[in-house]
C-alpha cells in the first residue's frame, strides 16, 4: 500500500505523558471522523479538530510506496546532531493525523524499529492499532464508536457534550489525561478541566504547550 503523508517535521511533544520530548511527528493524510475541509464541518463527529490533515504537500509530506520509502523519510527528519549514540537509543515518532491507523500497518512500524525509533500512536480509538506501537494515546470524540479501549494514555479533550469522563474510567489505559478544549473558550475550558482534575485525582491536566510555546 502506499502510504499518503501530509508532513514530517521534528519538533518537541507538546502535549501528554511525553510533553516537552523531541521527536519527529509523521502526520497521515485523510480522517474518518470528518474530510479536513470546513465546507464539510457541519457533518463531522469530530467538530472541535483544529489540524490540517488534508493532501500531502506539507513539510516532507507526499505519497510514499512502501514502508521502508517512508521509513526513511522519517529518519531524514532526524536532525544529524541529535544522531549520537545516546541519541539514536532516543529516536521518537509520533504517528498522527488525521486517523494515522487507517494506514499506520506492521510494516511501517517494523521499518521505524529497524531504524531505531520508538513508535508513539496518537488516535481516536476507532481503529486498533497494528502490533509492536510502543506508545497508544487514544483520544476518544463523542458520537464515534471506540475500539481501542486498553494503551499506554487516555487523553479527553474536554468539555465534549455527552463526554463525561468517568465514563472512561473503567478502560485499561495506564495514564488517564483531560486537555482542555482549545478555542474562543479556551480559558473557562481550562478553569474547568483544573477543577475536574482537582476533584477527580485519577485525572491529570495535559496542556498543548507547544501553542503556548509557538511552536510546531
Amino acid at each position: 500500500m502506499a502510504y499518503l503523508i501530509k508532513e514530517i517535521f521534528y519538533t518537541l511533544q507538546g502535549e501528554g505523558s511525553h510533553a516537552g520530548r523531541p521527536a519527529v511527528f509523521c502526520r497521515f493524510s485523510r480522517c474518518n471522523l470528518w474530510t479536513g475541509r470546513e465546507r464539510d464541518r457541519h457533518r463531522a463527529v469530530c467538530q472541535f479538530c483544529d489540524t490540517d490533515f488534508v493532501g500531502t504537500d506539507g513539510e516532507g509530506g507526499g505519497r510514499f510506496a512502501t514502508a521502508e520509502e517512508l521509513a526513511d523519510a522519517v529518519e531524514r527528519a532526524w536532525p544529524a546532531e541529535a544522531a549520537t549514540a545516546t541519541g539514536a537509543a532516543r529516536r521518537f515518532v509520533v504517528c498522527t493525523g488525521g486517523e494515522p491507523l487507517l494506514q499506520l500497518d506492521d510494516a511501517a512500524v517494523e521499518a521505524f524499529h529497524r531504524r531505531g525509533f520508538e513508535v508513539a500512536v496518537e488516535t481516536n480509538g476507532t481503529r486498533l492499532p497494528p502490533a509492536g506501537v510502543d506508545w497508544l494515546c487514544v483520544s476518544p470524540k463523542i458520537g464515534a464508536e471506540l475500539v481501542a479501549t486498553r494503551g499506554d494514555e487516555l487523553k479527553l479533550v474536554y468539555p465534549q457534550a455527552g463526554g463525561d469522563p468517568a465514563a472512561f474510567e473503567h478502560l485499561d489505559f495506564r495514564h488517564f489525561r483531560l486537555q482542555p478544549m482549545d478555542g474562543p473558550d479556551r480559558e473557562a475550558n481550562t478553569l474547568a478541566a483544573v477543577r475536574y482534575c482537582l476533584s477527580h485525582p485519577r485525572w491529570s491536566l495535559s496542556l498543548q504547550t507547544h501553542k503556548y510555546l509557538g511552536i510546531p
